[in-house]
């Protein structure tokens, strides 16, 4: 039956306010849609661990609840706070220190820097030629770069202040996910079965395989990496620990790893003179950035098995594209896409096989004539 001109304004008009009312309601949701993806890439890969805590709690909800969003303020608020507070307090030192690097004379490379196998002789010149420059050059060639990177971390990380809150409001929402996950879970597989079949629940089955995939290799990598950092940096003495430590595992997330903090700290405890200390954070480093290679395939496949290269892609371009939730928005997205595709992939490579027929079946003969089989 063809569409009449009062059916169609009638359908035209109804997606309008439906689109309205959703874009409407993402916008007055825009403050707290940050907290609530940092909540959901929590909740989701560690759900298990809470259900695991309510059984040994006698299947007490409100305890399991209780328990898991402490330790989400353990780990999420009590590091930020102790990282804010130390900047604070070394304000005063930290600025005296960058204005003192700028009058710094680097003197000439020991001669076992030399000797270094492959590099030895490249990273010999090089400290020549910056030894012979000076450090005001070097400073005045850094000065545009540094401060893009300062301007852009300042504009990803925001005011202390408002992240703190940001991790308030994401621990609270994750209690509330916690607390009726198993209803939320049932209502976004409803809501893919309505919106595209049997293929959309596929899809959000596939999206909390991804959201753990990627939680599970890229944060507990990260947080294994930093925390080995850290340990070697509070071990060797080098100053500002904690807040290196934090930058780490920024760092470690966003798939660079912890080798730009932990080299250079190891350069600085052999320039001090404390061989010893440096040897042993050199051997932390070098832990630290090695564990990655086999720990992080191993966890990803624990919830989805994905591609390396997609995870990396996925991190790199969501932080680029949408800040510090894009390492797990990206990931996530990419990871679904990837999958959906291969599954679509799948199912035309089934149908192409099922539609070839089957050879028809040979006949038999009882009494074959002399001569051999007929032509």
């Amino acid at each position: 039956m063809p569409y009449t001109p009062s059916d169609l304004t009638r359908t035209t008009l109804a997606v309008l306010f439906i689109g309205g009312l959703i874009a409407a309601s993402f916008w007055i949701l825009r403050p707290f849609l940050g907290a609530i993806v940092w909540a959901t890439m929590i909740v989701v890969p560690t759900w298990p661990i809470m259900l695991r805590v309510q059984a040994r709690l006698r299947n007490r909800r409100g305890y399991a609840v209780a328990v898991m969003t402490l330790g989400l303020l353990l780990v999420l608020v009590v590091p930020l706070t102790l990282a804010i507070g130390t900047v604070v307090e070394n304000a005063d030192v930290i600025v005296g220190w960058a204005k003192s690097l700028a009058y710094f004379n680097l003197p000439p490379p020991p001669e076992w820097v030399g000797n270094l196998p492959v590099v030895g002789a490249r990273v010999a010149q090089l400290w020549e030629q910056a030894a012979a420059s000076g450090m005001q050059e070097l400073a005045a060639k850094a000065a545009p770069y540094a401060g893009n990177v300062a301007k852009w971390f300042a504009a990803q990380m925001g005011s202390a202040g408002l992240v703190l809150v940001q991790f308030l409001l994401t621990v609270v929402i994750a209690g509330i996910l916690y607390a009726t996950g198993e209803h939320a879970a049932v209502e976004m597989r409803r809501f893919g079965r309505r919106l595209a079949g049997e293929r959309g629940e596929d899809a959000v089955r596939l999206a909390g395989q991804a959201i753990r995939g990627v939680a599970l290799g890229v944060v507990v990598t990260a947080l294994a990496q930093s925390l080995l950092g850290g340990i070697g940096l509070a071990i060797s003495g080098v100053p500002f620990a904690a807040l290196l430590t934090g930058l780490m595992l920024f760092l470690c997330i966003a798939q660079v790893g912890p080798t730009l903090v932990l080299a250079p700290a190891v350069v600085w405890l052999y320039w001090s003179g404390e061989t010893a200390w440096g040897t042993v954070l050199l051997i932390f480093a070098i832990v630290a950035g090695t564990i990655d290679n086999f720990l992080r395939p191993l966890l990803i496949r624990m919830g989805a098995d994905l591609p390396l290269l997609l995870i990396f892609a996925g991190v790199i371009g969501g932080l680029i594209s949408f800040g510090l939730i894009g390492i797990f928005v990206g990931p996530v997205v990419l990871a679904v896409a990837y999958t959906l595709l291969q599954a679509w992939m799948d199912d035309a490579h089934e149908a192409g096989v099922a539609a070839i027929p089957a050879p028809p079946p040979a006949i038999e003969q009882d009494n074959p004539p002399a001569g051999g089989v007929p032509k």
